[in-house]
């Protein structure tokens, strides 16, 4: 997991407002990627992700005012940023359920009108035969 930080936009300047995220919680954010957007006293402008990942949590809501250098978010690992599906829930054991009756599949519907048939390929030209050989002259 990674702190996503409000960054430092210039010298003089010590906090930003949040203006709006352009993704959402659970979301696949890719390195470099916009974020979200800051507006400061000096700039209005998109910040990107420092990590691919999964936004796993927004901790600064759209209009609201921070310090630079306050965590704004997390993003985690995109393969550990997904929650556990209830992994603190006991697991009960598992009853196979009779499979059910089957069910008798409507008729097909009668085709309308086939496709005419693609033309068959001209077949490959046959190898000409090899020339016989011919007999040299006798010598003489």
């Amino acid at each position: 997991m990674a702190d996503v930080t409000l960054p430092q936009l210039g010298e003089t300047v010590t906090e930003g407002t949040i203006t709006r995220w352009f993704k959402n919680v659970g979301d696949t954010v890719r390195a470099d990627e916009p974020l979200f957007e800051v507006s400061t006293d000096k700039v209005d402008t998109e910040v990107p992700s420092p990590i691919a990942g999964t936004l796993s949590e927004i901790r600064v809501q759209a209009g609201e005012t921070v310090a630079v250098g306050t965590v704004i978010a997390v993003v985690g690992a995109s393969s550990a940023a997904a929650p556990a599906p209830a992994a603190a829930a006991p697991v009960a054991p598992v009853v196979a359920a009779p499979a059910p009756a089957p069910v008798a599949a409507a008729p097909a519907p009668a085709p309308t009108r086939a496709p005419a048939a693609a033309p068959k390929p001209a077949p490959a030209p046959a190898a000409a035969p090899a020339p016989a050989p011919t007999r040299a002259p006798a010598a003489a």
